[in-house]
């Protein structure tokens, strides 16, 4: 049986991130943080994302536990060796990552709404990345919580 759920999204404080004609693809998404007690490395988001739109090419470094609210979160994964792997998580599906994942991440059709929990004993949680896969900006916790995202 399928449950019906939607997360009350009105009263939270998002910053807003788009893309500019520098990147060959769409960038269009909110991020809000819930919770983070960087004594301890974690933080606890939300992203929303505008339908097929993508977050920036990035590089998780942190333990990551991820959970889709709402819509479709689609990630294309990029190995090694430049394979690239499309997965489709819809809502209610649950996901673990020891870091070290390299991929682009988008909404579907209808957008999609994601929760995050990271931990990074260093507080580093993930990289962001040029189509060469080049280190051209690292988040952590300390800024995500500030408000402060280097994109």
């Amino acid at each position: 049986m399928a449950a019906m759920f939607q997360f009350p999204t009105d009263n939270i404080p998002w910053v807003q991130l788009k893309g500019g004609p520098e990147l060959d693809y769409d960038v269009d998404y909110k991020i809000a943080v819930l919770g983070c007690r960087p004594e301890n490395g974690t933080l606890d988001m939300i992203i929303e994302f505008a339908p097929n739109s993508h977050c920036h090419f990035h590089r998780h470094v942190a333990a990551t536990t991820t959970l889709v609210l709402e819509g479709e979160q689609h990630i294309f994964e990029t190995t090694d060796d430049g394979e690239e792997i499309h997965k489709i998580r819809k809502a209610g599906d649950y996901a673990t990552s020891a870091g070290g994942d390299v991929h682009m991440e988008r909404g579907g059709p209808d957008g999609a709404l994601v929760f995050f929990a990271f931990h990074s004993p260093t507080g580093h949680l993930f990289d962001l990345l040029d189509s060469e896969r080049n280190v051209i900006g690292k988040t952590t916790i300390e800024e995500l919580a500030a408000g402060e995202l280097a994109v």
